[in-house]
């Protein structure tokens, strides 16, 4: 018998027992959407799923699979974060063959809470082990869902002295004269954590594509540096 029915259950059972309605309106009211939140922050959604993986174990990746997939399913918002607590905490899963999991939540994912996470911490760690999966990140960078756009660039968020910098570069070029502002937040993102690996390439870069970089991007690009980025709007 599969343990993660019982697990699933344990966890929403203890969601909707800790749970706060004017929280939970609050929640759903600042992310906008549509979508139920229990209204438990997440210090008590992490104790909740200690609690559970204390007497549930999950050592097998079909599992692994099974609980991250249906927690994503969840009527409610927090059961997605726990789902993707899952897929964080059990590193010896996050393999190649995760992947598919990953692309699947980041495919029906409708917001940054949920699509920042999937793709630097769960999608960015593999890219960074797996080059292969450079060439399907490329092609988000063209995709209609403006959400996959913005994970072609967060992939690259964690990566450190392992940036892909051509690839990098070449993705914000590509999404720089975007009006999206969620697109030109995460230009900039990238860009400022990438430069506290590499300040003077980045500091070059943005004075290089001054024309092209919106005043966004570039406000936060050069947030780490030193830099009087007046007059370059």
């Amino acid at each position: 018998m599969s343990l993660v029915i019982p697990m699933v259950i344990f966890m929403q059972q203890r969601m909707a027992e800790a749970g706060d309605k004017d929280d939970a309106k609050a929640m759903q009211a600042y992310m906008k959407t549509e979508q139920p939140f229990y209204g438990v922050k997440a210090p008590a959604r992490k104790a909740i799923f200690k609690q559970a993986r204390d007497h549930t174990k999950i050592d097998d990746f079909t599992e692994y699979k099974r609980l991250v997939l249906w927690l994503w399913s969840g009527e409610n918002r927090e059961e997605q974060y726990l789902s993707m607590d899952v897929a964080e905490y059990y590193k010896a899963f996050r393999t190649l063959e995760a992947f598919s999991i990953y692309e699947e939540m980041l495919n029906e994912a409708t917001h940054w809470d949920t699509v920042d996470k999937i793709a630097s911490n769960l999608i960015g760690s593999l890219v960074q082990q797996h080059r292969e999966l450079e060439s399907q990140v490329v092609e988000w960078r063209t995709s209609e869902n403006m959400w996959l756009r913005r994970a072609s660039l967060l992939v690259h968020l964690k990566h450190k002295e392992e940036t892909n910098v051509l690839l990098l570069e070449e993705t914000i070029l590509m999404l720089a004269a975007e009006k999206e502002f969620f697109i030109r937040k995460a230009i900039g993102w990238v860009l400022r954590e990438y430069a506290k690996t590499n300040p003077e390439h980045v500091r070059e870069f943005v004075l290089r594509h001054d024309d092209v970089l919106s005043p966004l991007s570039k406000k936060e690009a050069l947030k780490a540096l030193s830099f009087n980025s007046e007059g370059m709007n």
